[in-house]
């Protein structure tokens, strides 16, 4: 607990549906250095409830849903654009739109090229267009981009696990509706105890 005092962080959702599917419900965070324990408060909200590509999460839901924390280190300045390796980093991408000369940029997660199978080209191009650029992706453009990356770790708990959690240290069990924040802090450390892996 002590290494992740702060740091940059996401927080991701997935509903686990036929048998062990796994599909994104939601998946928000910052580049920018929080209080982990604060951060994680607030991205868990943010990314069940107002991640614009999804409709909120719902208490029916619950107890198909994991929730992962991924805390993001290592960050280093690529050579190029091709300076990384899927599976292992993250890559957030700066470049200037030659259209409209106007900044850009737009980041992957480590994990989330290798589980889309993508090249590395495809992930670069594919976050091109999620910088918002709509023009013409050419080589040249991919030359101009300046490329980070970077590696995390990543922390995830099922709900029912959290169930176990709550009865454990409430002595009670767990409602949806009504259920109330109880030693947050807590919570928290038993969640970074189920370590899932080194990007």
């Amino acid at each position: 607990m002590q290494s992740f005092i702060c740091g940059p962080l996401f927080v991701t959702w997935n509903k686990v549906v036929n048998g062990g599917e796994r599909r994104l419900r939601g998946c928000i965070g910052t580049l920018e250095a929080r209080c982990i324990v604060n951060g994680f408060r607030d991205y868990a909200l943010t990314s069940a409830l107002r991640d614009r590509r999804f409709p909120p999460i719902q208490a029916k839901e619950l107890p198909y849903l994991e929730c992962t924390v991924s805390i993001l280190t290592n960050y280093e300045t690529a050579h190029d654009y091709l300076d990384w390796e899927v599976g292992k980093h993250g890559i957030i991408i700066e470049f200037t739109d030659p259209d409209y000369n106007t900044r850009r940029n737009a980041t992957y997660l480590p994990y989330v090229a290798a589980h889309q199978g993508w090249t590395k080209i495809e992930a670069i191009d594919l976050l091109i267009r999620k910088a918002g650029y709509n023009g013409t992706i050419t080589e040249q453009l991919r030359k101009r981009i300046q490329l980070t990356r970077y590696q995390s770790t990543l922390f995830t708990m099922g709900y029912s696990d959290y169930v176990s959690y709550v009865k454990t240290t409430r002595g009670d069990a767990l409602t949806i509706n009504g259920a109330k924040p109880h030693d947050t802090d807590g919570f928290f450390t038993s969640f970074l105890s189920r370590k899932e892996a080194f990007g």
